[in-house]
Formats: C-alpha cells, sequence, structure tokens
C-alpha cells in the first residue's frame, strides 16, 4: 500500500465517521501532495523512519505553517496566520509523517469555562466517543484520542495540562503517553500553563504511541524547559493485574503516595479545592495556572499575524461580541440593554458558566506574586516528593505505579508535577459501553521505563488467549433504529 492509498483510506473512513463523532476540525488540502512526495521517496530507497508515509492528526491548538488554520476550536483566532510548525510538527515532517488534518478539541483547552461540555467548541461541534455517543468523551484532546479509536488516523498529538491526555485515552480504549513535561518542545502550542503543558501521543497499541513520541521529543532553545532532558531522554482493573502476576511480574499492593489527602479532592478533580474550601489560595493548582495562562497566551498571541487578538482581554471581549456562538455570558440569565431596554437570553447551552475561567485568569493580570511563588512551590514539592516516595517500596526501588486513569485525583498528581504517565486499554464497562484503562506512572524522564511495561502489558493482553483485549467500537447502519442509549452505572 502507498502513502497515498493510505491517506485515500483515512479520507474515506473520515468521511464514514464524521457526521456522528466530529474528530477531525479541517482535513490538510495538500495532504495527498505530501503523501505523494512519500512516495517518491520510497521508490528512490529514501525511507525517513518507521513513521515514513504514516498520516497522523494534530490537536487544533498545535501550530502548522501550511494551508491549515491553527485556533484552539475558537472563531476568535481564525484567519490568524503562524509564525513557523510548531517544534513537534517539523519533528514529525522529517520523520516523513504525513499531516492529514487537524483535530477537534474542547475549545481553548477547557481553560475558558468551570462548567462546559467536554470535547465541544463553537468551530468543531460536539466530538463523541464512538463507544457511546451519549456520553462524555472527556477532553480536552477529545478529537485526537476519538480519530484514532474510529480507525480514522493512524496516530495523533494531544496536549495535556490536567488530564487532557490521559482521560480521553482510556476513555476511547487508546494508548495515551503524557511524557515528562520538558521532553516535548511547547513552541507552537497554544500554551495554558508552562509548568504543566506537554505535547502526547495517541495511538491504538502502545507501538504506534511510542514511535511518534520518540520522533517529536528533543532540545528545543525555544521552550527552556526542554533543557533539563539531556542525558535522560529514551533510547531510541484488577484481572489485568491478575494477568501481569502471572507473567512473572512483582505486584506490591500497595505503595502511598505521601501528602495524597493534601494534593487532590478526594471527592473528584478540581484543581481549584483547597482555595475554595481550605481558603488556601497558596496551595491551589488553579492559582498557578490563572497566572500561567494570563502570561503564556499573550506570548504566544504576539507572534501571530493578521489579527487583532493580542490578549486575554481581546479573547474576552470576542467571545461577549459574539455570544450567540462563543458564549461569552453565563447561559440562560437575561441581560438588558441599555439603549432599547429590551432583554434577551444570552450565552450558549455548552458554556453554561460562560467564559468564568478566562475572567478570573484576567483578574490576576499575571501577577507572579509570593502566593503565586507559595502554591508553585506546595504543588511541585507534594507531588513530586509523593510520586518518588511511592516508588521506594520497603527498600525496592518500583518499576512503575499502577494506578486507574479514570479517577481524576490520579492524573491530577503526574499533572502537577510534570511526571510522565501512560495509559492503556484495559476493558469496557458492561452497562455503558464506555471502555476503562490501567495507568502507569513513573518519575520524571523515565519514559523508557513507563514503554517498556506499557508494552510488555499489552503483549500479555494480545497473547493471553482472554477477553482482556482492546474492545472495537460497535457501528450502526446508517438508518438503524432503535440504537441503544447506555448510560453510566
Amino acid at each position: 500500500m502507498t502513502s497515498q492509498q493510505l491517506v485515500i483510506c483515512y479520507m474515506q473512513r473520515t468521511f464514514q465517521t464524521q457526521e456522528y463523532v466530529s474528530s477531525v476540525m479541517q482535513m490538510n488540502p495538500d495532504v495527498l501532495a505530501i503523501a505523494a512526495r512519500m512516495d517518491e521517496l520510497r521508490k528512490a530507497g529514501q525511507l525517513l523512519g518507521p513513521l515514513h508515509g504514516i498520516s497522523f492528526t494534530v490537536k487544533d491548538n498545535i501550530a502548522t505553517k501550511d494551508s491549515m488554520e491553527t485556533t484552539a476550536d475558537s472563531w476568535a483566532l481564525l484567519g490568524s496566520v503562524v509564525p513557523r510548525d510548531a517544534f513537534v510538527v517539523a519533528r514529525l515532517r522529517a520523520a516523513g509523517a504525513v499531516l492529514f488534518g487537524k483535530a477537534t478539541m474542547s475549545e481553548w483547552a477547557d481553560m475558558r469555562s468551570t462548567g462546559y461540555s467536554e470535547g465541544y467548541s463553537p468551530r468543531g461541534g460536539q466530538a463523541r466517543s464512538p463507544y457511546n455517543l451519549t456520553l462524555n468523551p472527556f477532553g480536552s484532546s477529545s478529537g485526537s484520542a476519538i480519530g484514532v479509536a474510529a480507525n480514522a488516523i493512524a496516530f495523533s498529538l494531544g496536549t495535556e495540562t490536567d488530564g487532557s491526555v490521559i482521560s480521553p485515552a482510556h476513555r476511547n480504549a487508546v494508548v495515551g503517553f503524557k511524557p515528562t513535561v520538558g521532553l516535548a518542545s511547547r513552541d507552537g502550542v497554544i500554551p495554558e500553563c508552562e509548568h504543566q503543558d506537554t505535547v502526547g501521543t495517541f495511538g491504538r497499541i502502545v507501538r504506534d504511541a511510542v514511535y511518534a513520541l520518540y520522533a517529536i521529543y528533543g532540545v528545543d532553545p525555544r521552550d527552556n524547559y526542554t533543557d533539563a532532558q539531556r542525558g535522560k531522554t529514551p533510547l531510541s482493573g484488577g484481572q489485568l493485574i491478575d494477568l501481569i502476576k502471572t507473567a512473572g511480574a512483582r505486584v506490591v499492593n500497595y505503595t502511598v503516595i505521601t501528602d495524597y489527602d493534601n494534593i487532590v479532592e478526594k471527592r473528584g478533580w478540581d484543581w481549584d479545592w483547597r482555595a475554595k474550601e481550605l481558603n488556601r489560595p497558596y496551595e491551589s493548582e488553579y492559582t498557578v495556572v490563572k497566572v500561567d495562562f494570563y502570561n503564556n497566551i499573550k506570548k504566544y498571541l504576539s507572534e501571530l499575524q493578521k489579527t487583532d487578538i493580542r490578549s486575554l482581554e481581546d479573547i474576552i471581549r470576542f467571545n461577549y461580541e459574539n455570544d450567540g456562538t462563543e458564549g461569552g455570558h453565563p447561559y440562560g440569565q437575561n441581560y438588558t440593554d441599555a439603549g432599547s431596554g429590551r432583554t434577551s437570553y444570552h450565552g450558549h447551552p455548552a458554556f453554561r458558566t460562560g467564559q468564568n475561567g478566562f475572567l478570573m485568569s484576567n483578574a490576576t493580570q499575571g501577577s507572579q506574586d509570593e502566593t503565586y511563588w507559595r502554591a508553585l512551590e506546595f504543588m511541585q514539592r507534594t507531588t513530586r516528593g509523593g510520586i518518588d516516595a511511592a516508588l521506594t517500596h520497603d527498600g525496592t526501588r518500583l518499576s512503575g505505579l499502577l494506578v486507574p486513569p479514570s479517577v481524576g485525583q490520579t492524573y491530577q498528581v503526574a499533572a502537577q508535577a510534570g511526571y510522565p504517565m501512560v495509559t492503556i486499554t484495559a476493558g469496557v464497562d458492561p452497562v455503558s459501553g464506555m471502555p476503562f484503562g490501567l495507568g502507569i506512572m513513573q518519575t520524571a524522564f523515565a519514559e523508557e521505563e513507563l514503554v517498556r511495561w506499557a508494552s510488555a502489558i499489552e503483549d500479555l493482553q494480545l497473547t493471553s488467549g482472554t477477553e482482556l483485549k482492546r474492545t472495537r467500537p460497535k457501528w450502526y447502519r446508517y438508518l438503524e433504529k432503535p440504537l441503544p442509549i447506555r448510560r453510566e452505572s
């Protein structure tokens, strides 16, 4: 099969599934020409690597200097021109991979609002899991994971600040690899929080996600966090745990992350709970994220051409002025026009709280005051110390921490620490039909250890003769009725 033929296969698959799952924001109009060039190189005996001629997508907050838009799925940045390819995109192009298009995402990577529909954006609509069109697909890298799950693309890039790779990966039965902050450059990525942002990979199997990861890492002078990787880079549910034990691995039950009760909210994911419930903003992840976003987004916008959007204030104003599509106001509240006296409802149902996330970030004005630095120190000290301590049990250094990726408090610890985590498929909920995964956590720049164990566990799944394999989504005919609607228990 040629690269062009592979592209056509993915085009046909996208046309089949897009109406239902909405995984692709924009298809690259030059994709067939790029594939043709890769075919010519292959004929000439010039292979650029294992990804030569393989199609991929990137989340719409990753810049591509081509015929496509980079907008974080917001109308606000439509028509803007990026200065260059994101570092990770340039690396994949150099490796011979074929950029198929942009994947849909939760608008602005979930930063804009605290009450929103995951996987929704004004430009891309509602992304849906192929396993259950009625349930939350998780995000914010929703389209990246969904496209791989629907077999509409070979692999995809997403981004994560707190759960945005791990969550949609396990929710859509694909492998998601979130590397250490600083392994993959964030240059050209619409930012959220420089201390936690990272670019991750999605694949149907570990090998696919790892090939992509190995292609994108590297030191980049435009992202000083990548200097930390020098000398540390990679060299090139219960039944599942029982299977691992049977194969000869020692599974410790259980090791403890120190300070866990002080790091996360036991009732569910909440990155501001210590500020809201304990009145301790100096111990809140959100304290850091709000300030970083205000500063980081201004820096990113300063390099764009052909746009009037230069700051968070500009984005907020745009959302108010385009309330019907962008939902600048909280949904359902009525507003009276001072001039005409007319009262009307404002907002968008996908954004129940409007853009309150943006407003809270804007209120900080990017001030890195004492509270900010205390919060950053608390967050990194407790999470990094907790994971590192848990990796030693009775004097023995462990190869990884097996964790449930479906629990927000799990990936939240890895996200705050800036440490790597991978999730692989483990099964499907018999009630909802939604997949769930098995996560593995490690310390900074221990990606090679994660690759080794994730690959070994996946090999066990495929060769064990059990049902512990990746379950494919069930597709129904176009006019078939009634479609089953299953809800989570």
